[in-house]
């Protein structure tokens, strides 16, 4: 792992253990980078903002490749609603854990109000462009991605929020939900 990526990792880490000691407004970018070892200056060279901390999105990369990956002959939307499922199927518990972490947070701040909607451009045009790469006209390449990470969205901040609800569970009923067209 490069030092970039190591640097990065330990923001993300910081953030997101100081996030759940102290609440999300309660905590500040130099107590982040303090935490991390590394100076705020850095912390801003990783990281924008204090929400993207919280918003930065691994599985990104993961899903276009699963949607550019599926047979040449599926339509956009079933390509998206498979792909993701297949992506989301490859998740690992630990991930899972950090996930739900960070989607609690988003859920109970309320300047966070909206911040998984703002953020989820980059998503859609991951998505969009794996389309793309499959041929699908620009058009339905960012029309569709962007219904299904609507959507997706409402479900991984429902199942963040429960205690019994299994991701595998929430994921599947959004995406069998939108799959059916």
């Amino acid at each position: 792992m490069s030092r970039w990526q190591n640097t990065h990792e330990a923001l993300a880490e910081a953030a997101l253990q100081l996030f759940v000691e102290q609440g999300f407004e309660a905590t500040g970018t130099a107590q982040i980078a303090q935490r991390a070892g590394v100076s705020e200056m850095t912390l801003f060279r990783h990281f924008p903002s204090k929400e993207a901390l919280l918003l930065d999105d691994p599985f990104d990369p993961r899903i276009a490749e699963a949607v550019r990956a599926r047979p040449a002959d599926e339509p956009p939307m079933t390509a998206v609603v498979e792909g993701i499922r297949q992506a989301w199927a490859g998740i690992a518990d630990t991930e899972l854990d950090d996930l739900r972490q960070r989607l609690r947070i988003i859920a109970s701040a309320k300047w966070l109000a909206g911040a998984i909607e703002r953020s989820s451009s980059a998503t859609v045009d991951a998505i969009a462009n794996a389309l793309i790469d499959r041929g699908v006209p620009t058009a339905a390449a960012r029309v569709v991605p962007a219904a299904v990470v609507a959507g997706l969205s409402v479900a991984l901040l429902a199942w963040a929020q429960s205690e019994t609800a299994g991701l595998g569970e929430a994921v599947g009923t959004a995406l069998t939900a939108l799959g059916e067209h």
